[in-house]
């Protein structure tokens, strides 16, 4: 069974790869747009080692909530606890999930999921990617909507900044088929020292012995 976005069960993975949206070429983007494209990506990159909780909130309105670590390059961790157990970890080679109540395990390598752009040592806005819009607010918040410039009709995900001081709050992804999820983040602090064990999942449901 191929692992979809769809299939992994969680929004991140669309955040930097991306509704079909009347696309607004990159270069169009006004000088105040490219500075605040400039914001976001240093504060990106700065985000090497960090966690948090999250709350999610899917097309049919079914929520989940969790918690969630992440350290770049390439490793992420999100461990629902409500469905308790379901987990998805990249552990910088293959993006896994695996779901207790229904004993399925899947995993897909990272470099074929738009999470390897979010995750890669070099966290880039101007390349591989088409940003249709950038809208500010009084209060210095912002948002981006992002697609994949080499999928342009894979989907478009919104980032959500505060504005100060200056964090990711909230992402929404559409979906090809125009579902939406949405992912809030409750608390995002920097972490140091994260356990290794964190960003490894072996498959379960694999028999001792088995091929």
């Amino acid at each position: 069974m191929t692992l979809s976005r769809r299939t992994l069960g969680f929004g991140l993975l669309a955040v930097a790869g991306l509704a079909a949206l009347p696309a607004t070429a990159q270069t169009a983007l006004s000088a105040e747009d490219r500075a605040t494209l400039a914001q976001a990506q240093t504060y990106l990159q700065a985000l090497t080692s960090a966690q948090g909780t999250f709350i999610e909130t899917g097309a049919g309105g079914q929520r989940r909530q969790g918690r969630f670590w992440l350290q770049r390059p390439g490793k992420m961790r999100f461990e629902y606890t409500d469905p308790a157990g379901l987990l998805v970890v990249s552990d910088g080679n293959n993006v896994k999930r695996y779901d207790p109540r229904l004993n399925v395990f899947r995993q897909v390598p990272l470099g074929a999921t738009p999470l390897s752009t979010f995750l890669a040592r070099n966290v880039r806005l101007d390349q591989g990617v088409r940003i249709d819009r950038v809208t500010r607010m009084a209060s210095g918040a912002f948002a981006l909507t992002v697609r994949d410039g080499g999928r342009p009709n894979d989907g478009s995900v919104v980032l959500a900044f505060s504005g100060t001081p200056l964090r990711l709050q909230e992402w929404t992804i559409t979906d090809a088929q125009g579902a939406r999820t949405r992912t809030q983040l409750t608390a995002l602090t920097p972490a140091s020292g994260l356990a290794p064990g964190l960003f490894q999942l072996s498959d379960p449901t694999r028999r001792p012995g088995r091929n």
